[in-house]
């Protein structure tokens, strides 16, 4: 019986657009993502590095362009947010200890509070027990460390616990954790499946 669900955000709830953020990227003329872009991207989600030591990362690659351009770039990834998937949340509030476990970063965040409303976002965020950015925490997925943090502050039982996630890597890490898992195949499948799938 599942008392608890911890969520992922981007692709579960938040749909990203990847291809557009390579393509905004390409016309500024970044022609391949570089393994210190990796790590910078990393250290940003983590929050050892601010948003501005970050874009600046970026412009040692880009030299020639503007800091705004490159933040653009950088959130052309955010898409829209189904109201229907929101609703859904919302019905299932009183029934379960939801959570959010999301490897994400200030810049990210900011831009979908600004683009869906401080409103929806309020009332998205009030669905769940409790937020997890790892831009806050100090922690991402598919680290243990990560999941330990949310199942130990809350005393959350694993085997009572479903994980939904779009990256297997982090669901394969959770379910070594003990936690029931739901790898959710983005653009096959919908969060609000979740019963259909007889997970819970």
């Amino acid at each position: 019986m599942i008392e608890a669900i911890i969520f992922d955000f981007g692709d579960v709830f938040l749909n990203l657009n990847k291809e557009a953020v390579e393509t905004e990227f390409r016309k500024l003329g970044l022609t391949e993502w570089h393994d210190d872009l990796d790590q910078l991207n990393k250290k940003y989600e983590i929050g050892k590095i601010d948003e501005l030591e970050f874009m600046q990362g970026f412009q040692k690659h880009l030299p020639n362009i503007d800091l705004i351009d490159i933040r653009t770039a950088w959130n052309s990834i955010i898409g829209d947010f189904p109201l229907y998937r929101l609703e859904f949340l919302q019905m299932i509030a009183s029934k379960y200890r939801l959570f959010l476990l999301s490897n994400t970063d200030y810049t990210h965040i900011e831009k979908f509070e600004h683009k869906e409303g401080q409103t929806f976002a309020r009332d998205f965020y009030s669905c769940f027990e409790k937020v997890y950015f790892s831009y806050e925490i100090g922690m991402r997925k598919p680290n243990e460390d990560a999941y330990k943090y949310v199942i130990h502050n809350h005393n959350l039982n694993p085997k009572k616990t479903l994980f939904v996630d779009d990256k297997k890597e982090n669901t394969d890490i959770a379910e070594q954790l003990g936690l029931q898992v739901w790898n959710l195949q983005v653009g096959k499948e919908d969060v609000i499946e979740l019963f259909d799938k007889k997970i819970i």
